[in-house]
């Protein structure tokens, strides 16, 4: 930007620190904005609670670990994390003390989760994910990589009972598996909607710099809850009764695009 211009205050930098001008909950807010929407799905849609209910994360980085930690603190059960080399399978649930000690692996140490077997009360297979062992999930939350929830993935996930599927990383439902949820009753959310907090917290960001402001953590967090509470309404309003949630985001998206060309004049 500075050499296209010859300007130093043109350019916009979003996930700073916070001494020099970041927001809170930056890091965290994909995780906490996916959890969110899971909620009020649940919840609207299959009149249920995340209380108790058996949920797959996949990875370990930032969305997953932030997914993991506001599952937990919904009293949802945390049956899995991910990387790379295999799982982590928490038969009974994630506790928090696991989750402090993932947190300060991936964080501090660098650790591989093969590591810590024996020091988390989950079992670690090797060249697992979530969704190629045998285990059953009320709702399955894929936060690691592009198409690593496959056909016959989804088909598993189905016929063990999986009542919802909700993108935290970007695509990582293959086109095949996309479809096998579209044949099926399941809940699916896309992460153009499902993992939009990350990038709305940037914008937020922007918004307390354009303000000379920072914001609290809490105030963060109500803006983002609010935010999701948003995204799914307008996903409700876009489909009539019946419509699935994938439509919903699809057409959603669709119609502000085309009202935002319309009011700049652009089609008509």
């Amino acid at each position: 930007m500075q050499r296209l211009v010859n300007k130093h205050n043109e350019g916009v930098l979003t996930g700073k620190s916070l001494l020099f001008g970041g927001s809170p909950l930056r890091t965290e807010a994909t995780g906490y904005g996916l959890v969110y929407m899971a909620k009020l799905a649940a919840e609207r849609r299959l009149n249920k609670t995340l209380e108790g209910a058996r949920c797959a994360v996949s990875g370990s980085g930032n969305v997953a670990q932030y997914t993991a930690h506001k599952l937990l603190q919904f009293g949802a059960k945390v049956i899995t994390m991910s990387d790379s080399n295999g799982v982590l399978v928490f038969e009974n649930g994630m506790t928090m003390d696991d989750w402090n000690v993932i947190i300060h692996a991936k964080q501090v140490d660098r650790a591989r989760l093969s590591e810590l077997q024996g020091i988390v009360t989950g079992k670690y297979i090797a060249k697992g994910t979530p969704w190629s062992i045998d285990a059953s999930y009320d709702y399955a939350l894929p936060c690691a990589t592009q198409n690593e929830i496959d056909g016959e993935g989804a088909k598993r996930l189905i016929q063990r009972g999986c009542k919802g599927v909700f993108e935290g990383a970007n695509l990582p439902t293959s086109a095949e598996a996309q479809e096998v949820l579209r044949t099926s009753n399941i809940l699916y959310i896309p992460g153009k909607a499902s993992n939009a907090g990350g990038v709305a917290t940037s914008g937020f960001e922007m918004s307390q710099n354009a303000q000379f402001l920072q914001w609290t953590n809490e105030e963060v967090d109500l803006k983002l809850k609010s935010l999701m509470e948003n995204i799914y309404n307008q996903m409700e309003n876009a489909v009539a009764d019946g419509g699935s949630l994938e439509e919903g985001a699809n057409r959603a998206g669709f119609l502000k695009v085309v009202q935002a060309m319309e009011q700049l004049g652009w089609i008509w």
